[in-house]
């Protein structure tokens, strides 16, 4: 029962906490929008500010804490990625410049037989 209570708590402060990051967002573009007057580099800084504060209280929330999440969990997953060495790379280029060659020249070599099989039947 307690975790019911504690789940539609930490729910409805959530809702709240995302309407506080919207309204920030709002405030920001429609402040950078209207505040024409004001100097660019306190625009730029106060909507920098206010993005910031935004996605501060974003992170706060349980879809923040699950996108903190997945970033640590998509780290480790890059840390385990082996990446060929300069050797294989050339090595691997080498070869699929072969493959696009032969594959270009066999296809010219369709290309004009056909149209000469064409040429010959229309004349």
């Amino acid at each position: 029962m307690t975790t019911q209570v504690e789940t539609s708590v930490s729910s409805g402060l959530d809702a709240l906490k995302w309407l506080v990051v919207v309204v920030l967002l709002v405030g920001a573009t429609l402040g950078n929008h209207y505040g024409v007057t004001v100097s660019p580099f306190l625009r730029v800084g106060g909507v920098v500010l206010l993005a910031l504060l935004a996605f501060g209280i974003a992170l706060t929330t349980a879809k923040g804490r699950g996108f903190l999440e997945l970033l640590k969990e998509a780290r480790v997953e890059a840390r385990k990625i082996v990446w060929p060495t300069g050797q294989e790379t050339w090595q691997t280029t080498l070869i699929v410049m072969v493959v696009v060659l032969v594959t270009s020249l066999l296809l010219w070599g369709i290309d004009s037989l056909f149209g000469r099989i064409i040429s010959a039947i229309i004349s």
